[in-house]
């Protein structure tokens, strides 16, 4: 069995923190051939996708073998695991992963399902379970709605990894100046969501494989900001799930399985959903470490079960 997994440039991977690399790791472990791409390295013959691609041996880390052409279809999986921001490159690699797809391989996640679903804009679909949420672009409608709720976060649509993300009191001086700014004058929408204070005590990013949760962790702010992700300091905590957490995987379930989303991962504040993050989920390495379970042996297991 052969896996092509779509990165970006493999030296910019770390690791012992990367959840790419330990999907990466986790499929050689399970006897897989494992090689490498970038989204430049996809191209069409005619009908037919193809890739210059890398066999790897990934652990240790790792291995790298000289660069062949293959076609795609010569795989029984593509990952595509590019990290946003999702732009015209990253949208026409999705077009020539359908390519593939049509031959049969399976692509995870599914290159239509990466173009409609928003990181930000895909929770919209499941709005009872959010906080109250305006996405406009018309300053008037967003003051309106900061006045309202008395305290907000604005999210840039594209954004990644809480970058961008503003917390804005209604009585904020200048937020008009701020909110024709952040559109672009008008031009552009932005997300306006309720602040939950519940983020002091942290942001629950849970693992779906297949729609059901396999791990979780919580990801508590640093000193001194309301931003949970790791990626600008915050603390990855043991955790465990609420019912009420349970309740929104099982809501989440059905859609995702339908729109061939395998692997995802939510943002949970107090009981209410934040995001559903489908291009390059992370998480791994922190529930690995912190709950003592094998998380990508089981997200590899229970892809191959789908293949039986």
């Amino acid at each position: 069995m052969k896996h092509l997994f779509v990165l970006d440039p493999i030296n910019q991977i770390n690791p012992a923190k990367d959840s790419s690399a330990a999907l990466i790791q986790a499929a050689d472990r399970a006897s897989i051939e494992v090689w490498i791409c970038t989204p430049s390295d996809l191209q069409a013959r005619g009908d037919t996708a193809w890739v210059v691609s890398r066999r790897i041996n990934p652990d240790p880390w790792l291995n790298i073998q000289q660069s062949i052409s293959l076609p795609l279809s010569k795989f029984n999986c593509i990952w595509m695991r590019k990290d946003p921001p999702v732009d015209e490159a990253f949208l026409y690699a999705t077009h020539l992963l359908e390519v593939a797809e049509r031959d049969g391989v399976l692509v995870l996640n599914k290159p239509a399902s990466l173009r409609a679903w928003n990181e930000k804009l895909g929770a919209l679909r499941f709005s009872n379970l959010m906080a109250p949420t305006l996405v406009a672009s018309r300053v008037s409608e967003l003051t309106s709605f900061a006045r309202e709720q008395g305290e907000v976060v604005l999210k840039p649509l594209g954004g990644k990894g809480g970058q961008g993300v503003i917390r804005i009191a209604k009585a904020a001086p200048g937020l008009e100046a701020l909110l024709e700014l952040i559109t672009s004058q008008e031009q552009m929408p932005v997300m306006m969501q309720k602040f939950l204070p519940e983020v002091i005590d942290g942001d629950k990013r849970i693992l779906l494989v297949h729609g059901q949760p396999l791990g979780a962790i919580n990801r508590r702010p640093k000193a001194g900001d309301f931003r949970s992700n790791l990626a600008l300091g915050g603390q990855a905590e043991v955790t465990h799930l609420t019912p009420r957490e349970k309740e929104i995987c099982n809501e989440l379930e059905p859609s995702l399985q339908k729109e061939g989303l395998f692997f995802v991962g939510i943002d949970v504040i107090g009981g209410m959903l934040s995001e559903i993050n489908v291009t390059s989920p992370t998480g791994i390495r922190e529930v690995e470490s912190l709950m003592s379970i094998p998380l990508a042996d089981q997200v590899i297991e229970r892809l191959l079960k789908t293949f039986d």
